[in-house]
């Protein structure tokens, strides 16, 4: 009778377990598995245990996106895919949607760390993981859901992850590189855009941000109302050797061209 329950139990769990996800204790407990049941399990090749209290089903390969899923809907913790990344897997960037992505930026908050089977699992992409918090009032405003097959992962929509890539130039992003997948943004909504701009507390990603939907005559920047946006006092250097943008009063490469007027 026992061993019949204990099958019931890891049929039921594979049921309800996506492909390529991690399950952590706290989750198997929930649906009744124990630490030791969870050992049997992985004793008996159900499962595989790749860290304390995190395992996989035998025969499947965790995919970095599964385990970020892992994150967020069995662990509970606030983190998102976000910049550059965020605009990737929504179709904004040239890869190969089989595969994953050479670089994955997380966001997450101060005091809430990564557990260390995430940190120390060999993933197939690099992880940046970022505490900045560049919408400190509004920390949800943006986000959205992707689907990835079985699962879903929560992920910056593209008016926030294009103000995190701004973010980040030019420390990990170059100038010429946003530029180019700033261009292709035409279809941001803008009342959505409206409120980032006022929440984001990064002056530079703000001026860079108006400053590229004005240079390449993105539609919705019309339908802005800047006097509510901040965009702070004094200049920022973008890049040295630069020429002087007065407008948003940033300096940005020389040939960069067509001045925002």
């Amino acid at each position: 009778m026992e061993n019949e329950v204990t099958g019931t139990k890891i049929n039921e769990l594979l049921v309800g377990w996506p492909k390529e996800t991690v399950a952590v204790q706290p989750w198997l407990s929930e649906r009744g598995i124990s630490r030791q049941l969870a050992e049997h399990y992985r004793r008996s090749h159900w499962l595989r245990k790749i860290g304390r209290g995190a395992y996989v089903r035998s025969g499947d390969s965790p995919t970095l996106l599964g385990a970020v899923h892992t994150l967020q809907m069995q662990l509970r913790l606030p983190v998102h895919v976000g910049a550059k990344s965020a605009l990737e897997l929504q179709g904004y960037a040239h890869y190969l949607p089989m595969n994953e992505l050479p670089r994955i930026h997380l966001y997450g908050s101060p005091g809430r760390p990564l557990p260390a089977w995430f940190k120390k699992h060999p993933w197939k992409s690099r992880v940046r993981f970022h505490l900045a918090q560049i919408f400190p009032e509004k920390p949800d405003l943006g986000l959205t859901k992707k689907s990835r097959g079985d699962y879903w992962v929560r992920l910056s929509a593209p008016e926030r992850a294009a103000l995190e890539l701004l973010e980040a130039v030019p420390r990990e992003e170059s100038f010429e590189g946003a530029g180019l997948l700033l261009e292709g943004l035409m279809s941001l909504r803008p009342d959505l855009v409206q409120e980032l701009l006022e929440s984001c507390r990064s002056v530079k990603a703000k001026r860079l941000f108006l400053y590229f939907a004005e240079k390449f005559g993105l539609p919705w920047f019309k339908q802005l109302n800047l006097e509510r946006v901040d965009l702070g006092k004094g200049k920022r250097q973008i890049v040295k050797g630069g020429r002087f943008d007065k407008k948003y009063q940033i300096t940005v490469p020389v040939d960069s061209q067509n001045e925002v007027p």
